[in-house]
């Protein structure tokens, strides 16, 4: 007997850079699922901004047209429509922005709970009474998603833990998938990038050496300032030490800028977006990775750091120290004192230096989004049923 083909849907309005990392999760899945199911139906719902991103020879692929911008009302009021149209069997919602009225089973990805964890104006960019509305919006939604979905997919163990803690979710309904990595040492910007004159690229950005880098966005648990602070106090002890802050410009960053002058740290640089070519000499040049984060729900950045070959100094809040096992240096992300420590050891000893770069490649392989996919796929297949 042949096995029953089902429909299933995924909300990727978020895929590709369109969606910063919610982005990169939902494409990766995407990108994934569709090379690994070749027998059930997809409908993928999709943006006008990235409806011609996705590309697959999928024989039972159908691409539909969302054009629904997330958080808003008209999500709420013209996606279960859209969805209802396509007479799905289930529905895969990669991020907590479940619309309420969705007419059929769904499962949903929750990546973290910062937004209930840091309920903080210096998150927004939008007045009081706007962000109180709109992180009581955010309460409610993740309340429905959690409650109503047939199964919850968690990035890792202490998101899990974090949802049941929080929600009183039963842990038999939480899945957990790990994120995935790509080894971009291996990949064609890796290649491309050692045939350019890598003191010109870092010149380009205004970069000298020696330096520390941190790549990722500025939010405020980011913990930003706290790594300013503190190479600022650094400084007097090594006064040719920079610490490099790569990010997109924005508001965020915008502030960090200004946090940093009001401190006269004059030796950190800002050289906004990098591309990807490019990022390959950031990271072979510097002398660590540093990561201050208050709270991750995965922490992917410090992993892609050690897949490009460069040591890590991390945070130890979190799922962090989960993640990156013993691949980094740990610090308390309000200790400067342990955190001056950690960078000093790496300075300090090229044996520690060349260890954590080998631990950190070996590290990073244990995360692939293949195998993220193929978990997921099989979450489909149980919850269809």
């Amino acid at each position: 007997m042949d096995k029953k083909r089902h429909r299933i849907g995924i909300d990727a309005r978020f895929y590709g850079p369109l969606g910063k990392g919610l982005g990169r999760y939902t494409q990766e899945i995407v990108d994934n699922i569709l090379k690994i199911d070749r027998h059930n139906e997809y409908v993928v719902f999709l943006g006008k901004e990235n409806f011609d991103e996705l590309q697959s020879d999928h024989p039972h692929l159908k691409k539909v047209l969302a054009d629904v911008r997330w958080y808003t009302v008209a999500e709420q009021l013209f996606m279960p429509w859209l969805i209802f149209k396509e007479k799905l069997d289930l529905i895969h919602f990669p991020h907590f922005n479940v619309p309420l009225l969705c007419p059929v089973k769904f499962i949903v990805t929750i990546h973290d709970l910062i937004l209930t964890k840091f309920p903080t104006m210096r998150a927004t960019t939008h007045g009081a009474w706007l962000y109180f509305i709109k992180n009581l919006g955010y309460r409610l939604s993740i309340i429905h998603a959690l409650k109503r979905a047939r199964k919850v997919i968690a990035i890792s163990k202490f998101t899990k833990t974090d949802i049941i803690d929080q929600f009183g979710i039963n842990s038999e309904k939480i899945e957990l998938t790990y994120e995935g990595t790509t080894n971009l040492s291996s990949g064609k910007d890796s290649r491309f990038a050692s045939k350019l004159d890598h003191g010109e690229i870092l010149s380009d950005y205004c970069i000298l050496e020696p330096y520390i880098l941190y790549v990722g966005n500025a939010y405020p648990h980011k913990n930003l300032e706290f790594l300013i602070k503190v190479f600022k106090e650094l400084q007097a002890e090594k006064p040719d030490l920079k610490l490099v802050l790569v990010g997109k410009n924005d508001y965020f960053y915008a502030r960090l800028k200004k946090f940093a002058l009001e401190l006269n740290a004059n030796t950190v640089i800002f050289p906004g977006y990098v591309p990807d070519r490019d990022l390959e000499i950031l990271f072979s040049r510097a002398l660590a990775y540093v990561f201050p984060s208050k709270y991750e729900g995965f922490g992917l950045p410090p992993l892609e750091a050690m897949s490009r070959g460069c040591p890590v100094i991390s945070s130890n809040s979190t799922c962090l120290p989960e993640v990156l096992g013993d691949a980094a240096l740990f610090f308390d992300p309000d200790d400067g004192a342990q955190l001056k420590n950690q960078i000093n050891n790496l300075i300090n000893s090229e044996n520690l230096r060349q260890d954590l770069i080998a631990k950190g490649y070996k590290r990073a392989k244990l995360y692939d989004w293949y195998e993220c996919a193929l978990q997921t796929s099989e979450i489909y297949e149980r919850t269809v049923l």
